[in-house]
């Protein structure tokens, strides 16, 4: 492996460890009574923001309180990433082509189950909903979208990557990068 393609892996590797150090995702709300919108980030180990204004909201509408504790993912997730980070520098270390392509493939594993795993919790606040609830609509559910906006009876909704989403998604890009660099024009 080319000196500057290692650099590189190392330097992705370095950028994933900056999403322990700030948030993740995060969900938006936006609506008439809330001109300044209330906003909830999502860290790889815990949840801040609005929190307890949003539950407060939900509760009229049925939906379950937001608790960290509900969440098995924050504690499997700050272990997930630093075995990804440690995979990809043993891997830069060695100089193994093939290593930061089985870090590729681990990546695109882990990122996937990640998205299969939030589509599952947004599914989950957004149908399973107390049928005694102060607020019903018929046919209504309150799915917050995955990524972008979608409109909530007066609410706007929105879900993007945060800063720590941000360094991930870079990181990736440059290894895959590197991979497809050395794997079409490196021979030796």
């Amino acid at each position: 492996m080319k000196t500057s393609s290692r650099n590189i892996v190392l330097l992705c590797a370095f950028f994933m460890i900056g999403a322990f150090f700030v948030p993740f995702w995060k969900i938006i709300l936006e609506a008439p009574q809330y001109p300044e919108g209330l906003e909830m980030k999502i860290w790889l180990y815990k949840i801040t923001g609005d929190v307890d204004k949003i539950n407060g909201l939900n509760h009229y509408i049925g939906m379950k309180l937001i608790h960290e504790d509900e969440f098995p993912e924050f504690k499997i997730m700050p272990w997930a990433l630093g075995f990804l980070i440690a995979f990809g520098i043993l891997g830069a270390v060695l100089r193994i082509r093939s290593l930061i392509w089985a870090w590729v493939g681990s990546l695109a594993v882990a990122g996937s189950v990640a998205f299969y795993d939030f589509y599952q919790w947004l599914y989950d606040y957004g149908h399973n909903l107390n049928p005694h609830a102060a607020i019903k609509v018929p046919g209504m559910s309150y799915q917050p979208p995955m990524l972008g906006y979608k409109q909530l009876l007066n609410f706007l909704a929105g879900s993007f990557p945060d800063i720590g989403g941000y360094l991930v998604i870079v990181a990736a890009l440059g290894i895959v990068g590197v991979a497809l660099y050395e794997q079409l024009y490196r021979k030796d």
